[in-house]
């Protein structure tokens, strides 16, 4: 079973250094440590950003923040039953 808290850590620190705010997901790749190859591992759940983009509506652009941003696709995931 995931960690919820440790996917959030991760998330924020691969999303953290975008150029906020984002107006969609290809302004969050220059971010990411490993492009769109970067992985959110926790338990039994591993995925890329990649993958994180099309298991979930990818977010509801714009975002202000980087909180923001992986509250809502953390919520996504847990809808979607990823979590």
């Amino acid at each position: 079973m995931a960690d919820e808290a440790e996917l959030r850590e991760q998330m924020i620190d691969a999303f953290e250094d975008a150029d906020y705010p984002v107006s969609g997901p290809m302004d969050l790749v220059p971010a990411l440590p490993n492009g769109p190859g970067t992985k959110f591992e926790s338990g039994d759940f591993s995925m890329t950003a990649m993958e994180l983009n099309t298991k979930t509506s990818g977010g509801d652009f714009p975002y202000d923040n980087v909180e923001s941003l992986v509250d809502d696709l953390l919520a996504q995931l847990r809808e979607r039953g990823e979590l």
